[in-house]
Formats: C-alpha cells, structure tokens, sequence
C-alpha cells in the first residue's frame, strides 16, 4: 500500500478514513475504473463474438444473444439484494470479491464445453455486475478531493465507452486469431491484474450509509427517480436493442470482413471515449439537455443505418455518431438519479445498476426476438423510434418544469 498521513481528517464521503496524498487516490479511481472496464468488457465480449459462439455450438444468433441477456437480468437482481445483504461489509472487500468471481467466470467461458456452462459463466457475470458497479460506481467522492470528484466520476464511467474500444475489438480481433475461447481466458488473467490493483491502492472503505430495501422502495415516490427510471429505460432499450446485434447487421447489410468489423467497432469505441468526456463535463449543469442530444443522436444513427449502412462509408460516420452519443448516456443516466437521491448516493448507484441492466437484458431479448423474425435492418429502425420517445419523455420533464432537490 502506498503511504498516507498520520491526519486523521474525513473524506468528502465521510467515512472518516486518514488523509492520503492525491496521486495514491487517483490510482484508487484508475483501479475501479479498470474493475468496470473489465466487467463490461465481458459484459459485451459476446457482441463481437456472437456469431462465431453460434456458429461452434450450433444455435442462432437470437439463440447466442441470450448471452447479453442473463448478465442483466441477473444483475438488476442483485444490485439491491447483495448490496442491501452486505450493508456493513467494507466496501473494499466486496470489490475484491467480485473481481475474484468475474475471473472465475471467464475462466469458466473459456473452457465451457456446452452452451450451458456458457450461460452459467454469464449468470456468475450479472451477480458481479450488480455488486460492482452498485458500490464501484459512486465511490469517487471517497477516494479524491472534494474538486475532483466530478473527473473521477467521469474517469470511472470511462470505463464503458472504453470496453468498447478496447476490449469488443479486441476480443473479436483474438477470436478470429485464436479462437472465441482465447478471448474469455485473456479476460479472466486481465481481471486477476485488477484484484491486484484493487487489493495494492484502494483503501478500506467501511460502509458508511445503510443501503436497506426501505431506502430503495422510498426512492419510488421521487417524481425525478420515476423519470430517471423512465429515461434510462427507453434509451437503454433502444441501444442495447441495437448494438447487441451489429455484428450481424454490419456482416449481412454492409458485407464488412471481419477485420473491417474489427476496425469498425474500434473506431465506435474512440467516438464513445470523447462522448464521455464531453458529457460528463456537461451533464451536472445541463442534464435535460446532454441526454436529450444523445438520444437523438442515437435516433438518428440506427434510424439512417438500414439506408446508409450497405455502404462502408455510411456505416462508419453513422457509428461515429452512435458511439459519441451512447458515450455520454451511462454518466448521464446516473447523474440523474444522484440528483434525484442526493443524500443517498449509493442506494441511487444501486438503483441506477438495477434499471441499466435489467433494460440491458430487455434490449438484448427483444432485439434477439426480432432479428430471429425479420432482419437487423428492422432491428435499427425500431431502436431509432423507441429513442425518439426518450426526447418525448424528456420534453414531458420539461414541460413539467421539473427540478431536483438539490435545484441543479
């Protein structure tokens, strides 16, 4: 562990933990941020992989989307059960264990030699997403100053766009090398270089606020909680409805190679990265708006992709678009909520996981239902209306002249 301070100052979270020098808290929010990074690197490893695990067990794509489906389902189940059920465990050690668990389900999807043990491997990663990201996701108010907490938030939430960018392509480049199953164990040695750097620079963080299911039922009768709740619904529904089946779009309607796929969803990732830079630094102050514009920039992308996406060209710039846009939604989705709960940060992060990835799941089954009964060029139109209604809803906030508690 790095040094500290004899000072036995509070944190801005108040946890009453000693002072400690800048950097060794930076590496703290690095390390968090490479715990999600590897958790929704795996979350959506499958996207870029999902024809190729198809195609070795036999089964459709709609079938091998199921594999986007269990995490979040199982997820939004155990974001608020395991979270509330370790209320006064150190948060540091929950961390931990997760981790421990992600590699073990990697490890298990790797050598899985039946569709089964695949979809328990996925099963393993929901429970993981939901802990993690309840408590790794509000934590940079405990780790940095006070003025940095909003760039840590922002560096943690990288992690997203960043496992697009990285990891997806990644992975489906090591699986047309070696083989879908090399991609999983390259994940599961990533996620033991994390317990690592989890175990060497984040310190104790014992609970300092009681996440109980009370405090989650309570959030319900926030009309600012009904309508993150609302938000983050349509306009996860609409992208994971979407994304989740790129692949198939890009091989069927642009007839891209899979090295070009490769490059494709590189180049979404990078967009993504600015996108959540660029949102997180504007959302706290303009939340209606940043969201607002990704979702008609998401609209617009998967509503033009089934006409200009039969060229390579078309489907790149729309990409483009797509990536910067969704970029910007998973900071923006849970500073609603915070702003909703502001004196309960981590039952919001607890809520904010529940909803993310429960609409996660719902996408992923209900684009897998279509793109098994029509074609992914109808999978993008109905994911572009159903993020035209996300503005609608946003306009309804407006129009209600709606503010949070905190008059942000």
């Amino acid at each position: 562990m790095a040094s500290t301070t004899s000072a036995t100052t509070h944190t801005p979270g108040g946890s009453g933990l000693p002072t400690r020098s800048p950097l060794v808290g930076w590496l703290a929010v690095f390390a968090v941020m490479l715990g999600i990074f590897s958790i929704v690197t795996t979350e959506i490893l499958p996207i870029g992989l999902l024809t190729k695990i198809g195609s070795s067990f036999t089964i459709s794509d709609g079938m091998a989307g199921l594999m986007m489906t269990m995490p979040g389902f199982l997820a939004a189940v155990s974001a608020p059960v395991v979270t509330a059920a370790t209320t006064r465990v150190d948060r540091r050690l929950m961390l931990c264990v997760f981790i421990l668990l992600l590699a073990a389900a990697n490890f298990l999807a790797a050598s899985a030699p039946d569709y089964w043990l695949v979809l328990l491997s996925r099963v393993l990663v929901g429970i993981v997403i939901g802990g993690f990201w309840s408590i790794g996701a509000g934590l940079a108010e405990r780790l940095v100053p006070p003025e940095s907490v909003d760039r840590a938030t922002a560096v943690i939430f990288s992690a997203v766009p960043l496992g697009s960018v990285l990891g997806v392509p990644a992975g489906t480049f090591i699986g047309d090398v070696a083989g879908w199953r090399t991609a999983f164990a390259v994940m599961g040695i990533l996620t033991v270089g994390v317990l690592v750097m989890l175990l060497l620079f984040v310190p104790a963080l014992p609970a300092n606020q009681a996440t109980r299911l009370s405090v989650l039922r309570g959030m319900f009768r926030s009309t600012n909680t009904l309508f993150a709740l609302l938000l983050t619904f349509l306009l996860v529904l609409a992208h994971f409805g979407t994304y989740t089946y790129v692949t198939p779009f890009l091989e069927e309607v642009t007839e891209a190679s899979s090295t070009q796929i490769t490059v494709f969803l590189l180049i979404y990732g990078a967009a993504g990265i600015a996108g959540n830079f660029v949102g997180g630094a504007a959302v706290g102050r303009y939340p209606r708006a940043v969201l607002g514009f990704a979702a008609g920039l998401i609209a617009a992308a998967t509503l033009l992709l089934p006409v200009l996406g039969h060229w390579p060209i078309g489907a790149v710039a729309l990409l483009i678009v797509w990536g910067a846009a969704y970029g910007a939604v998973p900071v923006s989705s849970q500073t609603w909520f915070t702003k909703a709960t502001p004196n309960a940060p981590e039952a919001a992060s607890v809520l904010f996981t529940a909803s993310f990835q429960a609409t996660i799941s719902t996408g992923a089954l209900v684009g897998g239902f279509i793109v098994d009964r029509s074609s992914p060029s109808t999978v993008m139109t109905l994911g572009g209306l159903t993020a035209v209604l996300t503005i609608a809803a946003l306009w309804a906030h407006f129009a209600r002249r709606l503010t949070w508690p905190d008059n942000s």
